[in-house]
This record gives structure tokens, sequence and C-alpha cells, in this order.
């Protein structure tokens, strides 16, 4: 529809360019008057703005009528085509933020990420690779096309007004990340989102440890330095390239390789109670369980095989996705979800 309404501009200019210099001839043929009268009286009768004298002769008289009319015809279509234009690009104004609404009135246990740069943006590659929904909030108007580019839900703003995060749908989501460039931003969007959300899970970005300590009083469940962490994974591809290697592996959501998931252990699950001995983990699912949050906030990095799982505990497996799915449905929140 756009090319088809830049082909009707570029139609007209072609029409009205054609109908001056039709007119210009046909007014020194009818008339005798010199070129540029000639050309002066195309102009005037063309663009519809009067004539000075009335032509004289009935050829002259004929001329005039049919320049007149084909001006009035090229008006109507360029006119047609701005209409087209600017009611098109209302409507999709309109019926853009109708579905937006609605998209994210629909999400549940979504992310809001607050700030679409560079950090945000890698963010919401993740999330997409992982499948995992997420609302962006952002007024820079490339961040904002990077977003709807990758197909996500846009929120015009920067995450410090109360209005920005209802909209993006605060009251509903399961964390938000505050990845703008400003740490003072960044505090901000903490002290907001913890004052409507006490609950809600905040990761936010800071440049530097002074920030990160002022947005950790401000209610952040965890600050990332990205150029202290940036420093410390280069200086362990030195130091300690295989650990590094395998750590980039399992740390990204692309690829059929291993990656690190945490599966929560409900009430109702058949594992709930039992060790990793008695469900036979390893031999069940092929994924490993390499540690388990219990309820207290403690990990226990290295269970043994006589580790319990409890109703509450948060289990870090790594394995492949098929592998990591099993264990998962392992974890089922069902009666009797595995049977030894």
């Amino acid at each position: 529809m756009e090319q088809f309404s830049v082909r009707r501009f570029v139609y007209a200019v072609v029409a009205f360019a054609g109908m001056l210099a039709i007119g210009t001839v046909g007014f020194h043929a009818v008339t005798s008057e010199g070129w540029v009268a000639s050309a002066y009286r195309a102009v005037v009768t063309t663009t519809l703005t009067g004539l000075d004298s009335k032509p004289a002769g009935t050829g002259a008289k004929i001329f005039t009528i049919c320049l007149l009319l084909a001006g009035v015809a090229i008006f109507l279509y360029i006119a047609g085509a701005i209409v087209e234009l600017i009611a098109r690009g209302v409507l999709e104004d309109i019926v853009g933020e109708r579905r937006r609404r609605r998209a994210i009135e629909r999400m549940r246990d979504h992310t809001i990420i607050c700030g679409f740069g560079r950090v945000g943006r890698r963010i919401g590659e993740e999330f997409i690779a992982s499948g995992h929904p997420f609302v962006v909030i952002d007024t820079n108007p490339d961040s904002v096309a990077a977003a709807t580019e990758r197909g996500a839900a846009v929120v015009d703003g920067d995450g410090t007004e109360d209005a920005d995060l209802e909209q993006a749908g605060l009251l509903r989501a399961k964390a938000l990340v505050a990845s703008a460039d400003s740490d003072e931003i960044n505090l901000f969007i903490t002290l907001s989102a913890r004052a409507a959300r006490p609950d809600i899970f905040i990761v936010a970005r800071a440049s530097d440890e002074a920030g990160a300590r002022k947005i950790r009083l401000a209610g952040a469940d965890r600050v990332v330095q990205p150029y202290s962490s940036a420093g410390l994974q280069m200086a362990n591809l030195v130091l300690k390239p295989q650990v590094a290697a395998f750590l980039d592996v399992v740390s990204t959501a692309e690829g059929e390789e291993l990656r690190f998931e945490e599966i929560e252990v409900p009430e109702r699950c058949g594992a709930a109670g039992r060790t990793i001995r008695e469900l036979r983990v390893r031999d069940s699912t092929g994924a490993m369980v390499v540690a388990i949050r219990k309820q207290d906030g403690t990990f226990d990095a290295t269970p043994s095989p006589d580790a319990l799982f409890e109703p509450g505990d948060v289990v870090i497996g790594v394995g492949t996705a098929d592998e990591l799915r099993r264990l998962e449905e392992l974890f089922a929140p069902r009666e009797a979800a595995y049977v030894g």
C-alpha cells in the first residue's frame, strides 16, 4: 500500500509536468503568444489560480477548458493520495495501539524490560530464544523500532512513571529488568516498581559499584555491572578458558548444546520427599542436578545422591533441551509424578 501511494505521487508529478509542457506548447500555438507568456498561462490554468485575461478565440477557449479539467483531475488525484496516506496512518496507529494493549493485557508471568539499548536487546534476544514473553518500555525511536522488529509489545515511556509500568502489566509480571543506560533512571525504575509490586523480582543495571549499592538499597534483587562482568569474563577466557567455554555453552538458549535450567519443586509432586538416588535422576532424564536451592536461601552446590528434594526447593539442572524437559516432567505438579 505504501509503495502504491508513492507511485500515485510520482504519476501525479509526471502528469503535472506533462500538462505544463502541453499547455505551454498549446497556448503558444493557439494564441501566438511568446513562450514565456504561454508557460505562465499554462501554469496559472493548470494550478487553478485563475487567468489575468480571457483567452481570445474559440480554439484558445476550448484548449483552456481542457487544461482546466485536466488540472482539476490532477488535483483530485493528489488529494486522494494525501487523504489515503493520512487516513491509513491514523487508522494503523489506532489499530496498532489497540492490538498492543490487548496483547499486553493477555500476558501473565512476563518480564518488563525498561530500556532496549544494547543490553536490553541482548536480553530480549535470549527471551525470544527461550520463548519467554516480555514487554519493552522505551522512548528512543531506534529502540522502539528494534523492539517492534522483534515482535515485542512496546510501551512509550521510560519506566519511571507508574502509568508506564501499569500499562506494561506490572501487576501480572514475573520480573522487571531495569536496563537503561543511566543509573539514575534505573534507580527510579526500581523504586517505582518496588513500591507498586513489593514481591516482583527486579534485576537492574549499574555502571559502577556506587550506583549498584544505591540501586540495591532502592529494592533491586540483583544488580549487574556490564563492564565488571565483561572484564571478569575476559579474564576467565585467559586464565580458565575451558571453564569459560563451558559457561558460555550452558548460559545461552541457542542451539542444542547444554544449558542450565531451574525447576521449583511443588508440594503436589511425586518427587517431593525423595532423594536423587531414589529418583534415578540421571538415568531417567539424562540431566544432572548440579545444585539445590533450599527454602532458607542456602545452596547445596554439590548435592550427594542422598540429597532430599523438598517442596519449595529450586533444582538447578544442566543438560540438553530434551533432557531438561524430562527433568521438568519429573517434578511436574501431579500425584505420583514418578513411579520408582
